[in-house]
């Protein structure tokens, strides 16, 4: 199946919840330190009780990665279809006094015990993905807090313990129930039919619990301070990962995943990969993340005059048109480069992105393109791939004017739909190739295998000026769509010239394969009907996930904030 057919096919679940610089540069958005007077701290994410969290932390002499952690917290309690506790994530942290960017992992990771064939079912073949989200053995060993641990243990300012003091006041008191997360609650979602899931959101009167609600998660306030007293190894050793384990082992697909394997888990830190594009420097995590893929998407647009077309036909065309290259690459080439040789650097190759980019016909869209064939890759087989969304993104700065960009998930609605402590636990797996070869017997770079991470789309980004200082963060969830949705925010902020909300208001458009996923009343006049003069004919879903795209860019004026008004988030600052 191609991708455009499953990620259409995932719309209806998604309704329910080294490039060379181009001759001519655009001015950076920011030449100089911000003026006095306007913010010079900022949290953006998904719910306004995380970022009220975070700024508390800021405003009591916290970092940007102490603040990450606590709206960590709170969005595992609020927004638990999303992140929580139970899943993976990663992070672009920005250092102001060094200028360095430093890429953190935690991604989960597969139980030594999973093979190529995780997936199979009795009868030898990959079994039905919604089969597979909820049995035991779609969960890989959870890293998004041994990763924010790590990385606050270098960044941080506060006591770990001392962070973790609004998520579990709210829990233990009582949250108003968001509506995204009641609508998740009531979805068909498999995940929201599981035991776990229904005795959680179920009242004492049998009805489901309803947007604005209060609702209290007791479990989730003591697995917090268990969390506080002993860091990630509250959960990944002792009596949680016994009952991790045990849940993971209940019923008819259960996981391999051992108490070693929890205990076994470690959280990179890598240096940034790090591109231009236009007169800025764009930094992201290297795979097996989607950070990559948008560098690729950035440098093939770098090589276009997409800078003179703001948010007309010719500027949304040429994005459908990189969009579909750098999906073409990504599918083929990306998986964890701890087991595969993904070939980065050909792919972000100057004369590679030249080839890719030649390839765009400036009238008129032909048939989709093929993977290319960048320096150090190997033969592979086509992707098979299905993956869905349940993530998150937040952006923080602090006053010293360091920065996170963060995105964080546990892959489907409520990850596998199992709770342990509180919280859900992830179905990271799933975003393995179920199939590990073609039929020639060529490998998949994304197939299963002991130990491995999942190849991801999460691409958190930070966005640099020529003398590195900080520009602008960004990111998203939005399941395979991470990657287009990532790129709209920065042609949009460093191409157009957008403030970063308008950026973020830009509508929605994911070109892969035949099909041309996207938001047609977002458009300006006359560019839908332009596009389809061009062969770009859009067509409202099939995104897979909505965004939740969130933002803060660098002014003379001070941060400027943007939240996806597609989602609740809000972005505040001081």
């Amino acid at each position: 199946m191609t991708l455009s057919k499953r990620l259409l096919s995932l719309s209806l679940a998604a309704l329910i919840a080294a490039s060379a610089a181009p001759p001519v540069l655009a001015q950076p958005a920011v030449s100089a330190p911000p003026a006095k007077g306007g913010p010079t701290a900022m949290v953006a994410a998904a719910e306004p009780d995380a970022v009220d969290a975070g700024l508390k932390v800021l405003k009591a002499g916290g970092s940007a990665v102490d603040a990450a952690v606590a709206v960590q917290a709170v969005l595992g309690l609020e927004e638990p279809q999303s992140s929580g506790l139970g899943g993976g994530a990663f992070m672009t942290f920005y250092d102001a006094k060094t200028r360095k960017v430093t890429a953190y992992n935690g991604r989960e990771t597969a139980p030594a015990g999973a093979t190529a064939e995780l997936f199979y079912g009795p009868d030898g073949k990959p079994m039905p993905k919604g089969q597979a989200i909820v049995g035991g053995r779609s969960a890989g060993v959870p890293g998004a807090i041994a990763m924010l641990h790590l990385a606050q243990s270098q960044h941080g300012k506060l006591a770990w313990k001392d962070l973790f003091g609004d998520a579990e006041h709210l829990a233990a008191d009582g949250f108003h129930v968001p509506a995204r997360m009641a609508a998740a609650a009531a979805s068909r979602a498999p995940q929201a039919s599981q035991p776990d899931a229904v005795a959680y959101f179920t009242k004492p009167d049998g009805t489901k619990i309803q947007a604005g609600e209060v609702m209290k998660n007791p479990a989730y306030a003591a697995t917090l301070r268990r969390l506080a007293a002993e860091g990630p190894k509250a959960i990944l050793e002792g009596p949680i990962a016994e009952q991790i384990i045990a849940k993971l082992h209940e019923g008819p697909y259960p996981s391999a995943m051992t108490l070693k394997d929890l205990a076994s888990y470690r959280p990179k830190a890598t240096p940034a990969v790090c591109r231009p594009f236009l007169a800025y420097t764009v930094c992201t995590p290297p795979a097996p993340s989607g950070g990559p893929a948008v560098l690729e998407g950035l440098g093939i647009l770098a090589r276009t005059d997409i800078a003179k077309h703001r948010n007309d036909v010719q500027g949304w065309y040429l994005f459908s048109q990189a969009s579909r290259l750098m999906y073409a690459d990504r599918d083929r080439y990306y998986g964890d480069p701890d087991f595969v040789s993904v070939p980065m650097e050909g792919l972000l190759a100057p004369d590679y992105l030249d080839a890719r980019a030649r390839l765009i016909n400036p009238d008129k869209a032909g048939p989709p393109p093929g993977p290319g064939k960048p320096a150090g890759a190997s033969v592979r087989a086509p992707d098979r791939t299905q993956e869905p969304g349940g993530t998150t993104h937040l952006v923080i700065v602090d006053k010293d004017g360091d920065a996170v960009s963060m995105t964080t998930t546990v892959e489907s609605i409520f990850g596998d739909g199992k709770m342990v402590g509180g919280f859900f636990l992830n179905n990271q797996l799933t975003d393995f190739s179920f199939t590990g070869k073609d039929p020639d017997g060529a490998p998949a770079a994304n197939a299963p295998a002991g130990g491995k991470r999942p190849r991801s789309s999460m691409a958190p980004a930070i966005v640099l000026d020529r003398q590195g200082r900080f520009v602008a963060g960004a990111g998203s969830p939005g399941g395979p769509s991470i990657i287009a949705f990532n790129l709209k925010v920065l042609v949009g902020l460093l191409a157009w010239k957008l403030p970063v909300q308008e950026a973020i208001n830009l509508p929605n458009l994911i070109g892969f394969d035949t099909l041309y996923a996207s938001e047609p009343a977002r458009y300006p006049p006359g560019v839908v009907a332009g596009l389809a003069a061009k062969g770009v004919t859009v067509r409202g879903g099939g995104f897979g996930e909505g965004s939740g795209e969130q933002g803060i860019e660098m002014t003379p004026n001070g941060l400027r904030g943007g939240a996806d008004p597609r989602r609740e988030g809000v972005a505040k600052g001081y």
